[in-house]
């Protein structure tokens, strides 16, 4: 029998060398390796898809359950709960991602313990024109004009009544409220939310600082905010539905000191399940920024806004005297971040574009650090460290 040519031989070792790759690359695809996400698979990411395609194609795999299926961190020392909502860990997905409720189970099982559905608007919209997202990779950011783009209330609710009666997966599930751009009262549409919403929601979101819906954020001055409350929260207290979900108001990291004292003063002294999220995306532009897409206008998100965001953290939870639980977003993509939230006040800790840069194995990472760091610091679970910092200073 004739030897085998070199030629062939060299063939041969390609294609094994190149399946052998190919089961490699797809070994640490489906395992989740988060190195191997935040080095090679999201940037390559970066240079097929532009940014809303590529959320869009995450949502996508996400509701048909073919991300990776994490495996999930479990420790005690995470353990905490939302208004009478157990949770296995503080660590949930900020609105954003899943405008249209359409991913819920697909993101619970990358490890979020709550998922944040929304913006949605009470009327369907389009948002903003496009090209209406940026990556800022050099910052470790994203700018956004998205403008609250909604499938609507009716198809939203529509989406999370049929994953209510289908999903066996437990988690809590948050509704984020938007306002119709050309609504005659925004009062009124999150009123709407609220009936539409809250027989099917663990919580609800007044979103009253998105930056990119011309007037919203005048939402947050204090007698407008005022009336806000007292509308929702008659809306909610008049549900038929026995279990009535918490409010949360979401807040700019933009206000001046006078608001922040302003919206404690209207907050404060509440028992009604009312706590805060804190913050939304920055309208500012850090000196530090380089990337070339730095001007673009909407707001910004990542590592730029983590700063910020946390000092609105901390200025609220002084001002409320600790009495109101807040969520932390802004910035979060290790478990250091967020113990540097719930440091400086918050119960609960949001991410969403830590997820562009780390992809699908972020969540898991940041609990098992967070608990780590809880640990190396004597705590025996995550609620003793909620608003430390401020303990270390009276």
């Amino acid at each position: 029998m004739a030897g085998v040519s070199n030629a062939a031989k060299v063939k041969q070792g390609i294609v094994v060398l190149g399946a052998g790759a190919a089961i490699c690359v797809g070994g640490l695809t489906i395992t989740g390796h988060p190195r191997f996400y935040k080095t090679v698979l999201m940037p390559l990411g970066f240079r097929v898809f532009d940014p809303e395609t590529a959320h869009r194609w995450s949502i996508k795999l996400a509701k048909w359950r073919l991300l990776p299926c994490m495996k999930q961190y479990t420790s005690a020392t995470l353990n905490c709960s939302i208004f009478g909502k157990p949770l296995s860990s503080p660590i949930g997905l900020a609105a954003g991602f899943d405008k249209d409720g359409e991913a819920v189970d697909g993101m619970l099982s990358l490890g979020f313990s709550f998922v944040e559905v929304g913006s949605v608007t009470p009327l369907p919209q389009p948002g903003n024109p496009k090209p209406r997202v940026f990556r800022l990779p050099e910052d470790k950011a994203i700018i956004n004009r998205y403008g609250f783009n909604s499938a609507g209330h009716d198809v939203v609710y529509a989406s999370l009544k049929a994953r209510q009666e289908n999903s066996k997966s437990a988690g809590v599930v948050g509704v984020n409220l938007g306002s119709n751009k050309t609504s005659e009262s925004r009062i009124n549409d999150f009123v709407k939310g609220v009936q539409k919403f809250g027989d099917i929601a663990d919580y609800l979101v007044v979103n009253v600082s998105s930056p990119n819906t011309p007037g919203l954020r005048t939402m947050q001055c204090r007698q407008l905010l005022h009336d806000l409350i007292n509308a929702v929260l008659e809306a909610r207290d008049n549900l038929a539905c026995k279990q009535k979900p918490a409010i949360f108001i979401k807040l700019s990291p933009d206000l001046s000191a006078d608001e922040r004292v302003d919206i404690a003063a209207v907050v404060s002294g509440r028992t009604d399940s009312l706590g805060l999220i804190v913050s939304n995306t920055t309208i500012t532009r850090p000196v530090t920024l380089t990337s070339s897409q730095k001007s673009e206008s909407g707001g910004l998100s990542g590592e730029p806004l983590r700063d910020l965001s946390t000092d609105t953290i901390r200025d609220m939870y002084r001002l409320t005297n600790g009495k109101l639980p807040i969520v932390g977003v802004g910035g979060v993509s290790s478990g250091a971040d967020a113990y540097e939230k719930i440091k400086a006040g918050a119960s609960f800790v949001q991410l969403y574009t830590a997820l562009v840069y780390h992809g699908p194995p972020v969540a898991v990472s940041v609990q098992r650090e967070l608990a780590e760091l809880l640990q190396r610091d004597g705590h025996q679970n995550v609620s003793e460290a909620v608003g430390l910092d401020h303990k270390l200073t009276t």
